[in-house]
């Protein structure tokens, strides 16, 4: 069977959209059809179905993390359960909806074939990662599925809360950001033009903070496309260099330096780093592979590259703590708990110690990266609208004490 869309018509003349579940596209026209309604158009919906348009691809909705810890965690419900898989996706099926919902009947129809789960996910990348694909296929060779699903759960979910935490410290400094840009936009496209010819007008003698303001407002006025151009190029210039291999390096280098930024760089790479190769490795992943996944995906490009370098010998020793010493990313504590896991046999479970104590950390640390960066954005706005709003006033005041020793004269 396969998720079919259809375009159609009710008795009463309205257009109605939907998605059928059936073997064939008579098949969804004689279920239409008890239903009353005449289609007009049917065909394969999602990843089954004929091409997409350019544009009907972009706005086609994508799977978010939410979506796959649902579908992760209910999957893991119905086959601790004991229910078999077919049958724990039949009932996901009428679970879900939209492009989850198509694909976790494709996933059903290629498993009726004979076919793996793993192999199933495979064909959805865009959904499904490295990681997941062989955690799940480890989990199939292991007779382990439900607990890898669940252990896959818990990495999703602190994943996305991490990734809440982290982006709620940044959130807030780039809305205050966000908020002193357009208040000086303001002024400079609006407020000042007036009030600078309103002066010239009565000839008033402007001071310099003043004459500074309106020169800025005036260049701002006249040459925004090109400020917009310049600021483009220099984004786009950014991430083109920060996509080479030299670029990525030499930025994640850079990160390191910064105080703060620096310690929140290295902990991330220390969490991301220890949760996946713990996962891959208590999941019955071989160390190659599980290599292989980990240096593909690390965001940082220092602890990348050593990895890459010193996978042969890695694989050949079956230790990877002495590697990791020598990346400088790893506090002492860290090297130590990972030589204890791998001289005692439970390396998994200790990275996965590790991970968690460091995301604890992290988690700290973007509180303090909060409470820091407020303040400092408090300050940027009360110097930028405070110096625009004294350029303002100044002209006033004086202008105001000309008038008072004219009237006194």
């Amino acid at each position: 069977m396969a998720l079919y869309f259809y375009q159609a018509f009710s008795k009463d003349g309205k257009k109605v959209t939907g998605y059928l579940d059936a073997t064939s596209v008579q098949g969804v026209k004689d279920q239409l059809a008890k239903q009353g309604i005449y289609p007009t158009k049917i065909e394969l919906s999602g990843e089954q179905g004929a091409k997409k348009s350019f544009f009907s691809g972009l706005l086609e909705k994508r799977i978010g993390l939410k979506e796959r810890i649902f579908f992760t965690k209910q999957l893991s419900v119905l086959l601790k359960s004991g229910i078999p898989i077919l049958q724990a996706l039949d009932l996901l099926i009428e679970q879900t909806e939209g492009k989850l919902k198509n694909i976790v009947i494709s996933l059903r129809d290629y498993i009726k074939e004979g076919r793996s789960l793993a192999e199933g996910l495979q064909r959805f990348p865009n959904a499904f990662d490295s990681i997941y694909i062989q955690l799940v296929r480890a989990g199939e060779a292991t007779g382990k599925l439900d607990y890898i699903l669940d252990r896959l759960n818990v990495y999703l979910e602190k994943r996305e809360a991490l990734r809440k935490k982290v982006s709620g410290a940044i959130r807030g400094p780039m809305v205050q950001l966000g908020i002193i840009g357009l208040i000086s936009i303001g002024l400079l496209t609006f407020i000042v033009p007036q009030i600078a010819s309103a002066f010239i007008d009565l000839g008033v003698a402007l001071p310099l903070p003043t004459r500074i303001l309106i020169g800025i407002s005036t260049a701002f006025r006249s040459y925004y496309w090109l400020i917009a151009l310049v600021v483009l190029a220099l984004y786009l210039s950014y991430r083109s260099f920060k996509a080479t291999a030299y670029g990525g390096y030499l930025i994640d280098k850079l990160k390191l330096k910064i105080p703060l930024l620096g310690r929140f760089t290295r902990m991330n790479a220390v969490v991301q780093f220890c949760r996946t190769f713990g996962m891959l490795i208590e999941g019955g992943v071989n160390l190659a592979e599980a290599l292989d996944i980990v240096v593909k995906i690390i965001d940082n490009k220092i602890l990348a590259e050593t990895l890459q370098r010193a996978k042969e010998n890695i694989i050949k020793q079956g230790k990877i703590s002495q590697y990791l010493k020598e990346t400088g990313l790893f506090p002492p504590v860290a090297i130590y708990l990972i030589n204890t896991g791998e001289q005692s046999g439970q390396l998994g479970n200790m990275l996965l110690s590790v991970a968690q104590y460091y995301e604890d950390e992290l988690s700290e640390t973007a509180d303090s990266l909060t409470s820091l960066l407020n303040p400092i954005m408090l300050v940027i706005m009360a110097v930028v609208v405070g110096f625009m709003i004294i350029s303002i006033l100044l002209p006033i005041q004086k202008l105001t004490n000309s008038v008072g020793e004219i009237t006194q004269g």
